[in-house]
C-alpha cells in the first residue's frame, strides 16, 4: 500500500517503474500484478463504474492464462512469457542484484510497451 504524498508525482508515476519491473520477474512463473493508483476512476470491460481505491496499491494474483494474455495487448513479449508460464520454483531475482543501482540499470532496459 502507497499512502502519503510525494511532492511533485502523483502515485500512478511512482507506481509506475516498480509495477513493469514486477510484471517482467514474475509473467514467466503466472503471477500477474497490477496497478491501482488511489482516486483513479475505472470503468470495468462491461462499461460498470468501479470506485476509485481510497489507496494506492499493486494487488497480485495468479494468472488466469485464457483471460489475462489481453491485460498485456501492447506488451505482446510479457504476453507471449504469460501464455505458456509455469510455476517451477525459480527465484525469479536471482539474475538481478539487491544493489539499487543494478535494479535500476535491469529495470532500465526492459522493452517499453507499445502506443495504443
Amino acid at each position: 500500500m502507497l499512502r502519503g504524498h510525494c511532492e511533485g508525482a502523483d502515485h500512478r508515476e511512482l507506481m509506475a517503474w516498480p509495477h513493469w519491473a514486477l510484471k517482467h520477474l514474475y509473467a514467466p512463473v503466472g503471477v500477474m500484478f497490477g496497478k491501482f493508483p488511489q482516486g483513479a476512476a475505472e470503468t470495468g470491460r462491461r462499461g460498470q463504474r468501479i470506485p476509485p481505491p481510497p489507496f494506492s496499491f499493486l494487488p497480485v494474483r495468479a494468472s488466469v492464462r485464457p483471460l489475462d494474455p489481453r491485460f498485456l495487448e501492447t506488451t505482446p513479449d510479457l504476453a507471449a512469457a504469460l501464455a505458456v508460464s509455469v510455476d517451477d520454483g525459480r527465484d525469479v531475482f536471482k539474475h538481478i542484484s539487491c544493489e539499487w543501482k543494478a535494479v535500476r540499470e535491469w529495470a532500465s532496459s526492459l522493452p517499453r510497451p507499445a502506443k495504443r
